[in-house]
C-alpha cells in the first residue's frame, strides 16, 4: 500500500433548454458558450472519478446492480457505482442515455470528458505556482529558490519538495536514500504513498491510519480548488463558493480528497505536463491505489471518521455525517 453534489437537467438551466453543443457560459470563462454537460463534467472529474472514461460506462446503459444480475466483475461494479453517482449529479441524464443513438452517446461522453479535462488543467495550473507559497517556511525562503512557472528543479531534485514526496516508509534524511531517489536506483511507483499525505509528515508503521490524508498541505489545496483561494487564509471559516457552491457541494467526497492529493503530488514533482499515461509520475495508478483502499469495505469506519475530519476544515458550516 505504502511503498511497493449538485443536480440539474442536462441541457437546461432553470426553465431554459439548450440543444447539444450550446449552453450557459462555463463557470470559469466569460466567452464561449458550452454544453451544460461540460459544466457537470468538471465537477464529475473533481468529485466522482478523475480518470474514468465516460463512454465506457454510459455506453452500457447500466440499469441494475451487476452483483444482483450475477455479473461480479470488479470493473463492472465500479462502473455501475460511478454511473449512479453521475446520474445523481445530472438529474435526467439517464433517460437521455437510454434513448441516445450511438452518435449522441459519443457526444455525451465527449462533453463530460471535456469538462473533466478542462477542470484538471485549470487546477493543475493554479497549484503549480500556489504550492511554492505553501511550502515556503513562514517568514523564510526556499534554498535554493524554486520557480513558480518552471518545474524542472522540483521533485527529488530539491530538498523541500523531495522531502514531501519521499515514500512514507523511507527516510529522506538518509543521504543514500536521497541519492537513490534522485538517480532512479530507488523506483517510486504510483502505489508508493508520499509522506506529505500524513499529518505533520509523520508515518506510524504500527498504525498506518494515524494522520493519514490529514496533511495541512492537502487541506490548503482543497480549499484553493473547491472553495476559493481567499478561503485558504481564513482558518476559522471556509465559505462555500466557486466550484463547491456551483454544484451545491456541502461535504467532501472520497474522490475529491484523492483528486486533490493527486494534483498536489504532481505539483511537487518535476514533471511539466500532467498525463494519465506518464510513467514517471504514474498519477493514474497513484489515484486508483488510494481510491481502492478508501473504498474497501474493511476501511468503512475509518473513512467515515476521515470525512468528518475533512468537513470540519473544508465545510465547517456543515454538520452532515458521511453515509
Amino acid at each position: 500500500m505504502l511503498h511497493n453534489s449538485g443536480s440539474g437537467q442536462p441541457g437546461t438551466k432553470g426553465n431554459e433548454t439548450y440543444p447539444p453543443g450550446r449552453g450557459r457560459q462555463d463557470e470559469r470563462g466569460p466567452t464561449a458558450n458550452k454544453d451544460p454537460l461540460v459544466h457537470y463534467g468538471r465537477h464529475f472529474g473533481r468529485s466522482v472519478h478523475a480518470f474514468c472514461k465516460p463512454f465506457s460506462f454510459t455506453h452500457r446503459r447500466p440499469r441494475e446492480n451487476p452483483s444482483a444480475s450475477g455479473r461480479t466483475c470488479r470493473r463492472e461494479r465500479m462502473e455501475h457505482e460511478i454511473f449512479l453517482k453521475l446520474m445523481k449529479l445530472c438529474s435526467g441524464l439517464e433517460s437521455r442515455i437510454q434513448k441516445a443513438s450511438e452518435q449522441e452517446m459519443h457526444y455525451i461522453a465527449d462533453m463530460l470528458n471535456k469538462g473533466s479535462s478542462s477542470a484538471r488543467s485549470n487546477d493543475t495550473r493554479a497549484l503549480k505556482s500556489a504550492i511554492i507559497d505553501w511550502i515556503t517556511p513562514p517568514g523564510g525562503a526556499l534554498t535554493p529558490p524554486l520557480s513558480r512557472n518552471v518545474k524542472t528543479d522540483r521533485g527529488f531534485f530539491h530538498y523541500t519538495t523531495g522531502e514531501l514526496l519521499c515514500p512514507a516508509t523511507l527516510d529522506w534524511s538518509d543521504e543514500d536514500t536521497r541519492k537513490g531517489l534522485r538517480n532512479g536506483d530507488i523506483a517510486v511507483s504510483g502505489d508508493s504513498w508520499p509522506i506529505f499525505l500524513y499529518q505533520d509528515h509523520i508515518f506510524n508503521p504500527e498504525n498506518p491510519w494515524e494522520g493519514l490524508l490529514q496533511g495541512k498541505l492537502l487541506v490548503t489545496a482543497f480549499k484553493c480548488i473547491f472553495t476559493s483561494p481567499s478561503s485558504v487564509e481564513k482558518e476559522t471559516r471556509a465559505t462555500r463558493s466557486r466550484n463547491a457552491e456551483l454544484h451545491s457541494m456541502k461535504t467532501v467526497t472520497v474522490a475529491s480528497i484523492v483528486y486533490v492529493l493527486t494534483l498536489v503530488r504532481f505539483a511537487l514533482s518535476s514533471s511539466a505536463v500532467f498525463s494519465r499515461n506518464d510513467k514517471s509520475t504514474d498519477s493514474e495508478r497513484f489515484y486508483q491505489s488510494i481510491m481502492d483502499f478508501l473504498e474497501s469495505p474493511s476501511e468503512r469506519e475509518e473513512v467515515k471518521g476521515l470525512i468528518r475530519w475533512w468537513n470540519v476544515y473544508a465545510f465547517p458550516i456543515c454538520d452532515k455525517d458521511p453515509a
